[in-house]
C-alpha cells in the first residue's frame, strides 16, 4: 500500500505492532497528525493554559481525561500508550529513556494532550508543486530552539522551538499563503530568512530531527513546532512527563481541514 493510501488507523496499527518506529513525515497526508504531551494532572491546568496561551506552538486538538488514553473524538478506538511510533520519557525535566511502547508507565493521574503537527499541511504543499527537502532526502524535519520566547503559565515557560524548510523567495510567499489555511496545523510561517536574527547559529545543528540541504537561491524558512513542549519540560522539570519522539507523531481520524 502506498504511503498516499494509508489512513490514520493503519499508520497506529504499524506503531502498535512495532513495524513503525520512526518518523511519520508524509505518511497518510489525508489525515491530521498531533504532537503528544502527557503530564500530572497537579500540572494539567497549567499547561493547559499555557496551550491556550500560545497557539502556534500548541495548537489543541484534544485533551483526553485523567488516566484514559483514548482519544475518542480523533481517534475512537485508538490506544495513546502504544499508537505512537516512539516515546521520549522525561524524568525531573531530563529525558530518560525513549520506547516504543508506554503501558508499563500508565498511572491513574496522567492527562494527555493532543496539538497540531506540521506535517499535516505538507500535503498541500506538494500539491502546489513546493519541495519538502526532508522528505526527497528521506529525513526528519529539522527543528531548532530559538531565542523567542512562549508566554508563561505557572510552571511552563521556555523557548519556541521552529521547524525548518529550505524554500526559494517565491516559492517561501506562497508557502506562507498555503499553510495560513492550516491553523490546527501552527499556520503560517514565523521566521523567513537569517536564522541569526532568531538565536539559531548553525543550521547544519539541528536540535531535534535532521538537517537538510539548502540550495543557492533558497532561504530558511520556519514554523512554530509542537516539539516546544518538550524544551518548556525541560526547563519546568517536572517529576515525569511523556511526549512523542520529534518527527514520531500519532495520526488520527480526522481529515485534514483548512481553515
Amino acid at each position: 500500500m502506498s504511503t498516499s493510501a494509508l489512513r490514520g488507523v493503519d499508520i497506529r496499527v504499524q506503531a502498535r505492532s512495532g513495524l513503525l518506529t520512526g518518523p511519520t513525515c508524509g505518511l497518510g497526508p489525508d489525515y491530521l497528525q498531533a504532537n503528544l504531551v502527557i503530564v500530572p494532572e497537579d500540572l494539567a491546568s497549567d499547561f493547559l493554559r499555557f496551550c491556550q496561551l500560545n497557539p502556534k506552538p500548541c495548537p489543541l486538538l484534544e485533551v483526553i481525561e485523567r488516566g484514559a488514553w483514548e482519544p475518542r473524538n480523533v481517534a475512537p478506538g485508538a490506544d495513546i500508550r502504544t499508537d505512537v511510533p516512539r516515546y521520549r520519557v522525561y524524568r525531573r525535566g531530563t529525558l530518560a529513556e525513549e520506547l516504543t511502547d508506554i503501558t508499563h508507565l500508565w498511572r491513574d493521574d496522567l492527562v494527555t494532550f493532543l496539538l497540531g503537527c506540521s506535517f499535516s499541511f505538507e500535503a498541500a504543499m506538494q500539491q502546489a508543486g513546493l519541495p519538502l527537502r526532508h522528505l526527497e532526502e528521506g529525513r526528519n524535519v529539522p527543528m531548532y530552539r530559538t531565542n523567542l520566547q512562549c508566554t508563561p503559565s505557572g510552571r511552563f515557560s521556555g523557548p519556541l522551538v521552529m521547524s525548518m524548510r529550505p524554500l526559494t523567495p517565491a516559492h517561501a510567499i506562497e508557502a506562507s499563503m498555503i499553510t495560513s489555511r492550516y491553523p490546527q496545523a501552527h499556520g503560517a510561517p514565523v521566521h523567513f530568512g537569517e536564522p541569526g536574527a532568531i538565536g539559531v547559529a548553525d543550521l547544519t545543528l539541528p536540535d531535534f530531527g535532521d538537517a537538510v540541504t539548502i540550495r543557492d537561491g533558497e532561504v530558511p524558512v520556519f514554523w512554530a513546532c509542537g516539539v516546544t513542549p518538550q524544551a518548556v519540560l525541560m526547563e519546568a522539570k517536572p517529576e515525569f512527563a511523556i511526549t512523542h519522539s520529534p518527527g514520531c507523531m500519532f495520526v488520527t481520524d480526522q481529515l485534514v481541514e483548512t481553515s
